[in-house]
């Protein structure tokens, strides 16, 4: 093959990158949005919020440097590393949740940032998947079961969900502030990476 062809292959071939990606490897998953369902549900609206935080996360996490990680606002306030970790916690009560299983904590040392970036943003694919193929009316069996308490579905919107859209908002916030802002070609309304 001569180098125009290949070359012409290759421009022809870039527009499909974004959504292979999608079907492939999980940490790709929120490059952009997944295509919204055609029926409006209980689970599907569900699901599209935690496609939302999967997406905000996607993008509030890449490209942070060692730096952007040990970024603290001021003394007593989390580091962006510390935030990362209690989003993951969040998340692992998210998917608990909706597979019906109690949430006992979750293992964070000794993982390396991209792991449980990798392990959070897997958490949100799965429990999104859940919330897609749920009967809505079945949404009440997905309480948050912890050892001394136990939460209604409800809860879990107001409680772990919006708790981590917030700190993304904060991560996001604080790389700015370090001099790492994320990609100016995001759109949150869309859902995808613009031009």
């Amino acid at each position: 093959m001569n180098n125009l062809k290949l070359f012409s292959l290759i421009l022809f071939l870039l527009p499909f990158i974004p959504s292979l990606a999608q079907d492939g490897d999980s940490t790709d998953y929120y490059y952009q949005i997944p295509d919204y369902p055609e029926d409006y549900n209980a689970g599907t609206v569900a699901a599209r919020i935690v496609d939302g935080l999967g997406f905000r996360y996607y993008w509030g996490t890449e490209g942070l440097t060692a730096s952007d990680l040990e970024y603290r606002p001021s003394e007593g306030a989390r580091n962006v590393e510390e935030t990362i970790d209690h989003i993951l916690s969040l998340t692992q009560i998210l998917v608990n949740a909706v597979n019906e299983k109690p949430f006992e904590g979750v293992e964070i040392d000794g993982l390396s940032f991209e792991e449980k970036r990798d392990r959070t943003l897997e958490n949100i694919r799965q429990a999104s998947e859940v919330l897609k193929n749920a009967d809505g009316a079945d949404l009440a069996r997905y309480d948050m079961v912890f050892p001394s308490a136990e939460f209604p579905f409800w809860n879990l919107i107001n409680g772990p969900i919006a708790d981590a859209i917030n700190h993304v908002g904060q991560i996001i916030t604080l790389r700015r502030t370090n001099g790492n802002p994320i990609n100016q070609h995001i759109s949150v309304l869309q859902g995808r990476v613009r031009g």
